[in-house]
């Protein structure tokens, strides 16, 4: 069949502009999402681990969940970013191990045993460090005039001494134990890097461990000042080391060589806690206050009250230091505040009771330190 000339410029004007239609289609398309995923990349990154579920990512730039992550384990809790901001290392109680997900794809690369109730995860270099509670008894504060639930144990019986975990990650195994006090829960790294500084809620000690033999370097008893130790961190000159006292309602303060100096009272059940980038404030939620509470870092007073939700124990700030994400496990939610108003500016839903929230890049919070890039 012959086609007319007519026809045939009508019908090839037609592929041709479908043509350039589909060029700049495809053109535009990966260079939108080439742009996308940079501005994500320049905002960052939020992994929340939702203890009756696995890990939120929430993209910084839009402060929505983006993605979700299925870790392989029941209860999730603790967890770090690798320095790169390739791997997530989340402790998983259920089945006493770590999963190391693959923050591209979200998979599950490797699960390692580390021990009865994984808490905390801190990650330096190529090693992670894992707290446990092999003795958990946990359970609310004693009332008024009632003995706490140890006490009413059998007095013989034994508190379990906790294992810290020591994870290389480049063989992807557990090269070694550090013995800690039962109940361990805060990991924090010293100043000069060489020691575990760690909290233990079953014996109300903040315990000092060399990470080289792992032997114990010192022992700090707060039973004077409150019990159930469990957050702990560093100031950023490396000065003050803070541990808040759960059953205490307080902060207790040590020198930089772990010297008892002051408590801070604080609102009720205090846990996570960390120093803001410039270490001029502190930051504590206080859980049963429903407040995130800031103080100054040098005279120790109170700032503010910020109203948050129910069951907020981690936070972080974002690598901006613009804005502070804390996890409000009762609430489905984590609460945005503007870091120098100090006000909630928003809530994003993350369901199944979210537990604990880092950052990539890395920024300051209860559960992470800002990397030095200087």
């Amino acid at each position: 069949m012959k086609f007319t000339p007519a026809f045939s410029k009508t019908r090839i004007s037609l592929i041709l502009l479908a043509l350039v239609a589909g060029i700049n289609g495809c053109s535009k398309g990966p260079a939108d999402q080439t742009q996308a995923a940079d501005k994500a990349n320049a905002s960052g990154l939020a992994y929340v681990t939702r203890q009756d579920a696995g890990v939120s990512v929430i993209d910084l730039a839009t402060m929505q969940v983006v993605k979700e992550f299925d870790v392989k384990a029941a209860s999730p809790r603790g967890l770090g970013v690798t320095d790169d901001g390739k791997k997530l290392i989340v402790a998983t109680r259920e089945n006493a191990s770590i999963s190391i997900i693959d923050t591209a794809t979200g998979a599950v690369l490797q699960q390692i045993p580390v021990g009865k109730n994984p808490e905390f995860v801190r990650i330096s270099g190529n090693y992670a460090f894992i707290s446990s509670e092999p003795s958990a008894v946990g359970g609310p504060p004693p009332k008024p005039g009632q003995k706490p639930a140890e006490e009413e144990d059998d007095d013989d019986e034994e508190k379990i001494p906790a294992k810290i975990a020591v994870v290389d990650l480049n063989k992807g195994e557990k090269v070694r134990e550090i013995t800690g006090g039962p109940e361990t829960e805060g990991i924090e790294f010293s100043a000069d890097g060489k020691n575990l500084v760690i909290t233990n809620e079953a014996d109300n000690t903040v315990t000092v461990h060399n990470i080289a033999d792992g032997s114990l370097i010192k022992t700090i008893h707060t039973h004077e000042y409150g019990d159930r130790p469990r957050g702990i961190k560093v100031s950023p000159d490396g000065n003050t080391y803070l541990a808040t006292l759960e059953y205490g309602n307080k902060i207790m303060v040590l020198d930089k060589d772990f010297n008892f100096v002051r408590t801070v009272d604080t609102g009720e059940t205090p846990y996570g806690i960390s120093y803001d980038k410039k270490g001029e404030h502190i930051f504590v939620a206080s859980n049963k206050q429903k407040a995130l509470q800031v103080f100054d870092a040098k005279t120790y007073e109170k700032i503010k009250d910020i109203p948050t939700g129910n069951r907020c124990w981690h936070f972080t700030f974002t690598p901006d230091d613009k804005q502070v994400l804390l996890a409000c496990g009762k609430s489905d939610a984590v609460f945005v505040i503007d870091a120098q108003k100090l006000e909630v500016t928003k809530q994003i839903e993350v369901k199944d009771m979210p537990w604990g929230i880092v950052t990539y890049p890395k920024s300051m919070g209860s559960l992470d330190t800002k990397l030095d890039t200087k």
